[in-house]
């Protein structure tokens, strides 16, 4: 299963007060205590301001809303790829008090960084995928390529001019970088970098703007069809290589053990407030679409990710950091 909105790729809070009463019945911890009887501690494991701080705190809102008790964002930033935040989420005790909202670099962790200090696979228990976006493909004003076939034949004819970017080791957009030189058959260095650069990927929430402005040339979206939200960029296919579907997403998390019940009153509540209409506008100001799909549909989209991102990780021979 794959929904994807939009994002961006460049080729180049605390809601602690209580809402309205929950509209469904509670759930039953293992004490037989009704869920959710307290605070929620939803931990964003990267700083605030970001694609992932941002999906965090809608979706925090709406369930504070919908629970009716308190569900607050805390940014635990630190180790490669926020193993930080998410180690301390996987040392929680599984009692639907503490909730991890990551975005896809999570489940690539175990192949990017050396001593991650859980198992992605064993350690948490899948609540939903909450949503999900394209890429937007984008150059420098200055590039002499309006699409992305002229992009790659000016690498090939001067491959030490050009350079890769990204904004996030392992990210989504990182990889949407690798999958676009394999195909193009070029071999380039992906350095960090924020900014017009000859080639970045980023969530569209960053990138949008900037193209919009004019500081930054859209070349090409990462979806099989045009976006409503950016209807006159092309998608990979008409801006002259293979299609591609490749975007980032996000998903909600809690520690390993978690009660079925509880599971179940999280995955449902949090598909009825994605379902929302005001839910949706706020997501689609992002660039994203809201999900929310069931936990077995989750797990199972997990899986087939971790399988896609080694091998783009090996293929593209990234070394771990």
């Amino acid at each position: 299963m794959r929904r994807t909105t939009l994002a961006t790729c460049a080729l180049i809070a605390t809601l602690a007060a209580s809402g309205p009463a929950s509209s469904g019945p509670a759930s039953s911890g293992p004490a037989g205590v009704s869920y959710p009887s307290r605070t929620i501690t939803m931990v964003v494991p990267v700083p605030a301001g970001g694609s992932v701080d941002g999906v965090a705190r809608i979706l925090a809102h709406k369930l504070q809303e919908s629970l009716g008790v308190g569900v607050i964002v805390e940014n635990r930033a630190g180790g490669a790829g926020g193993t930080v935040g998410s180690g301390s989420v996987a040392k929680s005790p599984p009692d639907g008090y503490t909730l991890l909202l990551h975005a896809s670099l999570h489940v690539g962790a175990p192949f990017l960084f050396k001593n991650v200090p859980y198992d992605v696979a064993k350690d948490f228990t899948p609540i939903t995928l909450v949503a999900s976006g394209p890429l937007i493909v984008s150059t420098a004003p200055n590039v002499p390529a309006n699409t992305l076939k002229e992009f790659f034949d000016l690498v090939r004819k001067e491959p030490n001019k050009y350079t890769f970017a990204t904004s996030g080791f392992g990210a989504a957009g990182h990889l949407a970088v690798e999958l676009l030189k394999q195909e193009a058959g070029v071999d380039a260095l992906v350095i960090a970098y924020r900014g017009a650069t000859p080639m970045l990927a980023d969530p569209m929430v960053a990138s949008l703007p900037l193209v919009q402005a004019g500081k930054i040339k859209a070349l090409a979206i990462t979806s099989l069809e045009r976006s409503k939200a950016a209807p006159d960029i092309p998608t990979v296919a008409e801006s002259g290589m293979k299609p591609l579907d490749f975007g980032s997403w996000y998903g909600l998390w809690a520690p390993k053990g978690l009660p079925k019940e509880i599971t179940a009153k999280l995955q449902a509540e949090a598909a009825k407030v994605l379902a929302d209409e005001d839910t949706k506008r706020r997501f689609a100001v992002l660039g994203f679409e809201p999900i929310g799909s069931s936990t077995e549909a989750f797990e199972t989209f997990i899986a087939d990710e971790m399988l896609r991102t080694e091998k783009i990780i090996k293929d593209g021979m990234i070394k771990s950091q």
